[in-house]
């Protein structure tokens, strides 16, 4: 079976129950929040062997995040119990409460938690080697990049690293409150080191200073793929030219969908498109994965939706584009909506 590894930060969420103001709540619901997680175990749903690499405190929050990941079938014998840092933790922030633009906010917890410390070190772990060693793919985000220096390190560490026939994948995932200060130049350098990029369209403006297409390939002209993800558009794949190859551009329409949350739907994208590529399938047929799997977890409260079976997916994806623009996704069920001339 093709192996997984997912490399980065996990917390606790804390959620005001019923959305009030959090000054006035007497309740928050508890629950774990985390981009690679996220994807692992979105890969670990899409029938991969994959596995979680992090930190963790001794904690009930490091405990919870650790049972949540095996009940979904990751691996978590990467993971470090830090004995003295304790588990992150933000506290999303409902939209009347944020005194910021109206929409809903998030407090973050995590200067000098246990994932933070994660560095080079980390590779010395032998639990953690030997994962990285036997992975197919390894997938990294640039929240990670941002918590620490040592953090940053060990980035820069697996993507130097031979791949050995392994791709690593590089999500850029920006977090303003993260990068406040920082050098985000970063990122570019990151990404260009990696062999498949995914970046939200509105996201490149903040982490790139551009939304263009030919811009940002000409910005990370390394990467294989590098993946535009145009919010309830569309996503775009762009392959690298090499000297007997020119690079493509495929482009595939966004299912349409009745959002109930959009909380996920990017990691679950990921998942699904990373999947695909494992898999051996096509760009268009993997940005298409990844439009399946972001709209199941669009339509659902909470990061992750369930997939359609085998027999039902495999019908989605090998559809004709017209069959494929007529589909609709609400409550988790694909249906044909029916379209006036």
């Amino acid at each position: 079976m093709l192996s997984a590894v997912c490399v980065g930060e996990t917390m606790a969420m804390l959620t005001p129950v019923n959305a009030v103001p959090l000054h006035l709540a007497t309740e928050l619901h508890f629950g774990i929040g985390g981009a690679e997680s996220n994807v692992a175990m979105g890969l670990a749903a899409m029938g991969l062997d994959t596995h979680w690499v992090s930190r963790v405190g001794r904690d009930g929050f490091g405990t919870r995040i650790l049972d949540e990941l095996r009940d979904h079938y990751v691996g978590v014998s990467g993971v470090e119990v830090d004995p003295v840092r304790p588990t992150g933790l933000y506290v999303k922030v409902p939209a009347q409460d944020s005194a910021s633009d109206g929409g809903s906010s998030v407090l973050y917890y995590r200067q000098g938690s246990a994932a933070s410390a994660m560095g080079r070190d980390t590779l010395s772990n032998p639990d953690v080697s030997s994962l990285l060693e036997n992975a197919a793919l390894i997938h990294l985000s640039g929240i990670t990049a941002a918590l620490s220096p040592e953090c940053l390190s060990l980035l820069e560490a697996i993507l130097s690293a031979p791949r050995n026939g392994r791709t690593i994948s590089f999500d850029v995932n920006w977090r303003s409150a993260l990068w406040a200060g920082q050098d985000r130049s970063v990122l570019q350098r990151l990404a260009n080191l990696a062999d498949v990029v995914l970046v939200g369209k509105d996201e490149a403006e903040h982490a790139f200073g551009t939304t263009d297409e030919a811009e940002l390939r000409r910005m990370m002209p390394d990467p294989d793929v590098l993946v535009i993800k145009n919010e309830a558009i569309s996503a775009i794949a762009l392959t690298r030219s090499s000297a007997d190859l020119g690079g493509t551009r495929e482009e595939v329409p966004a299912l349409s969908v009745a959002v109930v949350e959009p909380v996920g739907a990017g990691d679950s994208f990921a998942a699904g498109y990373l999947s695909g590529m494992l898999f051996g399938l096509g760009q268009k047929e993997s940005l298409r994965r990844g439009h399946v799997a972001a709209a199941c977890t669009l339509t659902v409260h909470g990061d992750r939706g369930p997939l359609p079976d085998a027999a039902q997916l495999a019908a989605i994806l090998d559809s004709s584009d017209d069959a494929w623009a007529a589909i609709h996704v609400e409550d988790g069920q694909f249906s044909k909506r029916s379209v006036t001339p």
